[in-house]
């Protein structure tokens, strides 16, 4: 990964990804410029996903750190309960 996207927080790296994806679906890139949007969409994509997971792991050190011995996963919170918590 390189220093300038590393560098990058998850909200602005999901925000290039959305910009990248948007015109990829448009069809209006070169080919050489697609491919390369790709790469850098795919780059961002794992980026997300790093972040996401250490998010994932902080929480859990904290929940476990406090007592809170029960975690829901956002998915199921999310298509369970309509947004609400449990």
């Amino acid at each position: 990964m390189d220093a300038q996207l590393s560098q990058l927080s998850f909200e602005d790296a999901l925000s290039e990804l959305d910009r990248i994806v948007r015109g990829l679906e448009s069809g209006q890139m070169k080919l050489e410029d697609a491919i390369s949007a790709y790469e850098r969409g795919a780059a961002l994509r794992r980026h997300c996903e790093t972040k996401l997971s250490e998010a994932e792991m902080r929480v859990r050190a904290i929940a476990q750190r406090d007592g809170t011995t029960g975690t829901t996963p956002l998915a199921e919170f999310d298509e369970n309960s309509g947004g609400k918590a449990p």
